[in-house]
C-alpha cells in the first residue's frame, strides 16, 4: 500500500496547498472516492484516492502548503501500520553524526574536568572549620559568583536558563538539534519545532538563538499593546495572492512580454445566427437540441474555420512552427478566483451538438472544481467569450504556445444600411483575434476571420 504524495495537478503547479481533508484518520477509503481538496496554481480540486484501504496516517494538517512530490498521507491495509516517521530521518542524522562522535568524545574529559573543578573548590572551605574574618568572607562571596560553572561557549546569562538533562530528554529534538542548542544555550523546551511530530530541527534551535538575541537588544519587553485591526474603515487591503491568481500574472507576463501580440476585428451579422438558434429551439423543444446557444455556434464556426485554414492551428516553438493535426479547443471559463480553459480534443470530429453538451459540461465541472488536470492542459487556441457579461467588444491576451485567441463580444442592435441602401435595425457581433505575429501573419489572420464571418452568417453549414 502507498506512501500518498502531493500529487502534480497541473503542468504548471509546483507545490500545493491542502484545503481540505474529506476522510479522517483511520477511516476506510476506495479507489476512486474524494480523499481531499487540493488547492493548485490554476483551481482547487477534489482529489481522489489512488488505492483502497484505511487512512493511516495524516501528514499535512487542512491549509499546509507542501511542494509537489512531498508526502501528505499514508493508505494502508487491513491491520496495517505507516512507517514510522523518523526512521529515514534519524538514519541520515546518524551518518552526519558519525564524524562528529570522535570530538565528542574529546571534548566530554575537558567538559568534564571545567565542570568538577569548581566543585573541588566549594569542598576545601567544608573540610576547614577555621573561623574567617569579614574581609575574608567577602573575598569568598565574590569569588563563587565568578567561579560559578557555566557550559562552555554559552554565556552565563543564558545558562541560568538551561533544562534539566531529564526535561531535555522528554523534548523531541534531532540528535544535530540538540547539540547546537547546548552551543547556543537554548532551552529545548521553549523552541516549537517544525519537524514531523513537532520534531524540534536545527534551523528551530538557530531561529530560536536569534529571537533570543534580538529580544535582549531591545530590552526589557513592553507592556502588549491591544491589536489594531487590520483594516481600517476607508482603508484598502492587501490581499495575499492565492497559487491561482499568482500563475495567472506569470502567464500574462509571459504572453505579452516575449510575444509579438496584433490584433484583427470584425462585426458578424448576428441576424442569420439569431434566426437559426430560435428555429432550433421551437424545433427540438424538450431536447438537447433546444439547449443549443449562440456561443456554440461560434465554437463550432472557429473550429470549421481552423479546417479550411490550417495554418492558423499552430504554434511557436524555437526555430519551428508546429502545426497541430487535430484541433483542440480551449474555452475561457471564469471561476471564482481566476480562471480555467477546459480544452474539446479532437474537436473537429464533433458535431454542433456533441461540442454543446462538452462545452456545458466542462464548465460545470471547472465552476464546481471537479476537473481533472488533462481537461484543462494544452488545446491548440482559445475562445473567450465576455457576450453575456454585456461587454460589446475586447482584445485577449493569448495563451501560450498558443498561437492567437479569439475574443467574442455581445449581440447588439444597431442601426444598419441594407442592400437596398434603407436603414434598418440590424444584429451585430464584435470578434477580435489576438494573434502571434511569429505563427500568424495579418493576411492568413485575415483569411481566418473571413471564412469564420461566411460560416456564422450562414449557420446552415454548421448543421451538416
Amino acid at each position: 500500500m502507498p506512501e500518498i504524495q502531493m500529487p502534480k495537478l497541473s503542468d504548471t503547479m509546483t507545490e500545493g496547498t491542502l484545503v481540505a481533508w474529506k476522510k479522517k484518520k483511520g477511516d476506510q477509503v476506495s479507489a476512486g472516492e474524494v480523499l481531499a481538496e487540493i488547492e493548485t496554481d490554476k483551481a482547487t480540486m477534489e482529489w481522489e484516492s489512488p488505492e483502497d484501504g484505511t487512512l493511516t496516517e495524516i501528514y499535512v494538517e487542512e491549509g499546509g502548503k507542501v511542494n509537489v512530490g512531498d508526502k501528505i498521507a499514508f493508505i494502508g491495509g487491513e491491520g496495517g501500520e505507516a512507517p514510522k516517521k523518523e526512521e529515514k530521518e534519524k538514519e541520515t542524522e546518524e551518518k552526519k553524526e558519525k564524524p562528529e562522535a570522535k570530538e565528542k568524545e574529546e571534548e566530554k574529559p575537558k567538559k568534564e574536568a571545567a565542570k568538577e573543578e569548581p566543585e573541588e573548590r566549594e569542598e576545601k572551605p567544608e573540610k576547614e572549620e577555621k573561623p574567617k574574618t569579614e574581609e575574608e568572607k567577602k573575598a569568598e562571596k565574590k569569588k563563587d559568583k565568578t567561579e560559578e560553572p557555566v557550559e562552555a561557549g554559552v554565556p552565563p546569562a543564558q545558562a541560568a536558563r538551561l533544562p534539566s538533562k531529564a526535561e531535555e530528554a522528554r523534548v523531541k529534538a534531532s540528535p544535530v538539534a540538540r547539540r547546537i542548542a547546548a552551543e547556543l544555550g537554548v532551552d529545548l523546551s521553549s523552541v516549537k519545532g517544525t519537524g514531523p511530530e513537532d520534531r524540534i530541527t536545527e534551523t528551530d534551535v538557530r531561529a530560536a538563538a536569534k529571537s533570543v538575541a534580538a529580544a535582549a537588544d531591545r530590552g526589557p519587553a513592553k507592556p502588549e499593546a491591544k491589536p489594531e485591526p487590520s483594516i481600517k474603515a476607508g482603508e484598502s487591503a492587501r490581499i495575499q495572492l492565492s497559487g491561482m491568481r499568482k500563475i495567472v500574472a506569470q502567464r500574462l507576463v509571459e504572453s505579452l512580454g516575449p510575444v509579438p501580440h496584433f490584433y484583427l476585428e470584425i462585426d458578424i451579422d448576428a441576424g442569420p445566427l439569431m434566426e437559426a438558434r430560435e428555429e432550433l429551439k421551437s424545433a427540438g423543444e424538450g431536447t438537447e437540441v433546444a439547449k443549443i446557444t449562440v456561443n456554440d455556434f461560434v465554437l463550432k464556426a472557429a473550429v470549421q474555420a481552423a479546417i479550411k485554414v490550417p495554418r492558423v492551428n499552430a504554434s511557436f516553438d524555437g526555430d519551428a512552427i508546429v502545426q497541430y493535426a487535430d484541433v483542440d479547443l480551449g474555452i475561457a471559463v471564469a471561476i471564482e478566483d481566476g480562471l480555467l480553459t477546459p480544452v474539446i480534443r479532437g474537436s473537429q470530429n464533433k458535431s454542433l451538438r456533441e461540442i454543446s453538451e462538452l462545452a456545458k459540461d466542462l464548465a460545470h465541472r471547472a465552476r464546481n472544481k471537479r476537473m481533472k488536470p488533462e481537461e484543462f492542459q494544452g488545446g491548440t487556441f482559445t475562445i473567450s467569450n465576455l457576450g453575456g457579461m454585456g461587454i460589446d467588444s475586447f482584445s485577449a491576451v493569448i495563451n501560450p504556445p498558443q498561437g492567437f485567441i479569439l475574443a467574442v463580444g455581445k449581440i447588439t442592435k444597431v442601426p444598419v444600411i441594407d442592400d437596398c441602401d434603407q436603414i434598418i435595425i440590424g444584429h451585430r457581433m464584435s470578434i477580435t483575434m489576438s494573434c502571434d505575429h511569429r505563427v500568424i501573419d495579418g493576411a492568413l489572420g485575415a483569411e481566418y476571420l473571413k471564412e469564420l464571418r461566411h460560416l456564422l452568417e450562414n449557420p446552415a453549414l454548421l448543421l451538416v
